[in-house]
């Protein structure tokens, strides 16, 4: 696997309802932050591609986090459509024929990450959606699937992070969201972990939002999560 710079490990998520505020938090965490991940919210914003642009512009690397999920075609074609932005990572659901054709489409430099299962549902909740099978084994399962459709890497919590790398190797990229500590308000993301709990379990990158976002101080915020990760791959 190529070597990852300890300070692009950490991408902060804008998840923010209008450019004018994501570019302000960019332009506030300066230096700090070098990976940004854009998903629904700012592109139902209007002007995505432009954001995109923006934070090349700004010397950033982009994830698009659009999760995919259509007819075939239409993902291939989609996927081929934002390959030619830049954008270094973009998500897909982990169904094969949608991660095959994903694969498809890409260009060059993007790569394609496939959702497991999104960290806002817990083991209840896919069983209200009809899943019999074990919340840990599904996330092995999708993971493997996504190896053999050609794609790069996969979205899956900290809790799983582990059994990831034990089902596919150092194949695929990990890339951890709902990072959170024991001293973080309850929120919508039910399987949470702290970035030492994820990089441990063979994460390769955690997405961070809420604990810098809505920080006292957010650039401070992200230093530290920076000084965490230095320390950790020291």
């Amino acid at each position: 696997m190529p070597f990852i710079p300890p300070r692009e490990r950490l991408i902060v998520a804008l998840d923010l309802p209008t450019h004018t505020q994501a570019k302000q938090l960019v332009e506030l965490l300066g230096e700090e932050v070098s990976f940004y991940k854009i998903g629904l919210e700012l592109f139902m914003a209007g002007d995505y591609f432009s954001l995109i642009d923006w934070l090349h512009a700004q010397g950033k690397k982009v994830f698009a986090d659009l999760k995919f999920y259509d007819i075939p075609a239409t993902v291939e074609r989609a996927v081929r459509a934002l390959s030619r932005t830049g954008v270094e990572f973009v998500t897909v659901h982990g169904d094969r024929a949608i991660m095959e054709a994903a694969a498809h489409g890409k260009g060059e430099g993007l790569k394609i990450l496939a959702v497991t299962v999104l960290t806002s549902l817990d083991a209840q909740a896919l069983k209200e959606m009809g899943y019999a099978e074990e919340l840990t084994s599904l996330v092995q399962k999708r993971a493997r699937l996504a190896r053999q459709a050609g794609i790069d890497g996969v979205v899956a919590s900290g809790l799983e992070a582990a059994a990831v790398r034990k089902a596919v190797g150092n194949e695929l990229l990990i890339v951890t969201p709902g990072i959170r500590s024991d001293l973080d308000p309850l929120d919508d993301q039910k399987r949470t972990a702290s970035l030492e709990q994820a990089f441990a379990a063979s994460a390769d990158y955690v997405v961070v939002g809420r604990p810098i976002r809505d920080a006292a101080e957010p650039k401070s915020a992200a230093r530290a999560f920076q000084e965490r990760i230095h320390r950790f791959f020291a």
